[in-house]
């Protein structure tokens, strides 16, 4: 039902791309308004574009090598950065860095003008603490957190409020010294789609696929475990009626190694390019066997999808990993043979399977987005349903 104001509201989220979570999670929000809150004027602003090239480059795209190519390193850094004291040396400087490079901001706040922020990374959520500290901005601010984890960078005084993932992130919030009050617990924003039913049947029939069959959806690879060409041919080698559906994004190489391995294994291998209805695919799936990101892990549970967690980044993912297998929603695999071993295992015991599957939907949240943009409006002049 739409929502009635005294006022026209306008929020402004603002995300980074230091990968694509971040990101997403801000376009499910402003989704969310556009069909929940047609009333509410939303801007999606990535600070990414409003810093110079150089300290882009070193902040969003050296994260991205850093992750991908020394991921033991990033999570040296990772827990480093979660234990170091506000006032050291390392980040008053590095906060000082941060600051010089996002003058910008300042010009976009009065530009824009609006009632609310929503900060979908930790970066504009720290700059917009010091402002508010300084007095030179006094709109309300509210940081949502896109992992299963709470990090000590995310951690700032005299936010709004916070929006948590799950309960033990709330919790653990409250520990690190957030009024828990202020502390609500939503889930992570995820686009409106992963809400609705899909017909499976009907699904599986747009990309070529048996729905009778146990469906794999292959999502990524990673340095731990293999490319996924390299995943989906031992995959292959297992017995079973199964299909394994493999995506390649914009890899567009990797797409046609896929092909080429799909004319060897016809029926089995369904290798797809980039796709805007992942919600689909998932629908015509039983078992997803990806990389353990807030933001994808998400999107699984909200369609009730079980996951095979592969090379989770050490820090975040190793986090989100953790909370996946704890609540029985996921198993993680090591390395190929380990992977294979779970599948073949999960294939003989479909029960297991289906537990798997009642886990995720158990903790999956497809209305994240609007519970949040309802404790935002809510909390000014919003009237009730």
């Amino acid at each position: 039902m739409e929502q009635k104001f005294l006022t026209k509201q306008k929020i402004l989220i603002l995300s980074v791309s230091a990968g694509a979570g971040h990101v997403r999670a801000a376009q499910a929000l402003q989704a969310a308004a556009e069909k929940w809150y047609p009333g509410v004027e939303t801007v999606h602003l990535d600070l990414m574009e409003l810093v110079p090239r150089l300290f882009k480059t070193i902040y969003a795209d050296t994260y991205i090598k850093v992750v991908e190519r020394h991921p033991a390193f990033w999570g040296y850094l990772y827990d480093k950065s979660d234990h170091e004291k506000v006032d050291s040396s390392l980040s008053r400087l590095r906060i000082a860095i941060e600051r010089l490079n996002t003058q910008k901001l300042k010009k976009a706040l009065s530009e824009i003008n609006p009632d609310h922020v929503i900060c979908t990374h930790f970066l504009p959520a720290q700059l917009l603490a010091r402002k508010i500290r300084k007095g030179t901005f006094g709109r309300p601010v509210w940081v949502q957190v896109t992992d299963f984890d709470v990090h000590a960078l995310w951690i700032h005084e005299r936010m709004n409020g916070y929006f948590a993932a799950h309960d033990e992130v709330a919790w653990r919030m409250a520990e690190r010294g957030i009024p828990a009050g202020t502390v609500h617990v939503t889930g992570i924003p995820i686009m409106p789609v992963f809400g609705e039913q899909f017909d499976r049947t009907r699904c599986a029939a747009e990309f070529g696929l048996d729905a009778k069959k146990t469906t794999l959806l292959m999502m990524s690879g990673g340095a731990g475990v293999g490319g996924i060409e390299i995943l989906a041919e031992r995959l292959l080698k297992l017995a079973g009626d199964f299909q394994l559906v493999a995506l390649a994004g914009r890899n567009e190489r990797l797409l046609e190694e896929l092909q080429k391995l799909a004319t060897a294994h016809p029926g089995r291998l369904f290798p797809l390019g980039f796709t805007r209805v992942i919600e689909r695919i998932m629908a015509a799936s039983d078992l997803a066997i990806t990389k353990p990101g807030g933001l994808t892990t998400s999107e699984c549970l909200a369609v009730g999808l079980p996951m095979i967690v592969v090379s989770p980044i050490p820090g975040q993912e190793e986090r989100n990993a953790d909370f996946l297998l704890e609540n029985g929603a996921a198993m993680k695999a090591c390395d190929a043979g380990a992977l294979a071993w779970r599948i073949d295992m999960l294939l003989r015991q479909p029960q297991r399977l289906a537990l798997m599957r009642d886990n995720a939907l158990r903790l999956g949240q497809p209305d994240a987005a609007r519970r949040v943009l309802d404790i935002v409006l809510g909390s000014n002049g919003v009237a009730g349903q």
